[in-house]
């Protein structure tokens, strides 16, 4: 259930699932089927009643590495097919988020049930920023966790925002301190793990049904427009731009 990128550790009936890829935690096609292994394999561990997902190094993930060349990012259309496996999972995942949740990101806490935090904690959806379009289901998963308005301002703003607005807007369920944010996903896990574990995958498919087929559904638009809009010299600013740590200058181009 082990691999260099994402290990599995137990605490009790809790699976401690980390990310290995310190100190950005970038993901590619590779580290999301890694995750999506383990959680299936968990599915089959009935000494496992909840997950906690959480990360080494400086942030929880901070999205895709757009300084790579796009061939070594691998098919965004197998990426999204590796993601949907994440929502297709019985038991609970509760993220540990801690540092950044940038751009993807942002949409693999959304994965999860739920997201702890701290006040120090960051996230954007910030394609926008990019000339890009969101993407990882974050069209269907982040509407449904902080209603339509918030998901429209933050997708077309692009802003990035601290862990308490966050917590305010219902992204993140739980604030920790500073310092105790994989601590304090564990004992919400564990207080998850409390209950019995037949009733807490009944009630989580019944809560989460159609969501892998929202998800589905959304990742093929998503990749049609994201597909669309890399080709565009708005695009090449937006990357050039982040890389170079300045203001984009788009053209509508």
């Amino acid at each position: 259930m082990t691999t260099a990128d994402v290990t599995v550790e137990f605490d009790g009936h809790v699976a401690i699932v980390e990310i290995h890829r310190p100190p950005n935690n970038y993901f590619d096609t590779a580290l999301i089927a890694s995750i999506a292994d383990a959680y299936e394999r968990l599915d089959d561990e009935v000494d496992c009643r909840a997950i906690v997902l959480c990360a080494e190094g400086k942030h929880f993930c901070a999205g895709a590495d757009f300084s790579q060349p796009a061939t070594n990012r691998g098919s965004p259309k197998e990426l999204y097919a590796q993601a949907i496996r994440l929502f297709r999972t019985s038991k609970p995942v509760v993220a540990a988020v801690h540092g950044a949740a940038i751009g993807g990101g942002l949409g693999l806490a959304l994965s999860a049930d739920f997201r702890v935090a701290a006040r120090s904690t960051k996230f954007a959806a910030n394609f926008s920023r990019l000339g890009f379009h969101p993407g990882f289901g974050i069209t269907a998963t982040l509407p449904r966790v902080v209603g339509q308005q918030k998901a429209l301002e933050w997708m077309l703003t692009g802003e990035r925002f601290g862990g308490e607005i966050g917590y305010t807007a219902g992204l993140f369920d739980e604030l920790a301190a500073e310092g105790d944010v994989r601590p304090a996903a564990i004992r919400f896990a564990q207080r998850i793990a409390a209950s019995a574990p037949l009733a807490l995958t009944s009630i989580r498919a019944t809560m989460r049904a159609g969501l892998a087929e929202a998800v589905a559904a959304a990742t093929a638009h998503e990749l049609q427009e994201q597909t669309r809009l890399q080709a565009t010299a708005d695009f090449r600013e937006g990357v050039a731009a982040a890389a170079q740590r300045r203001a984009p200058m788009f053209t509508g181009r």
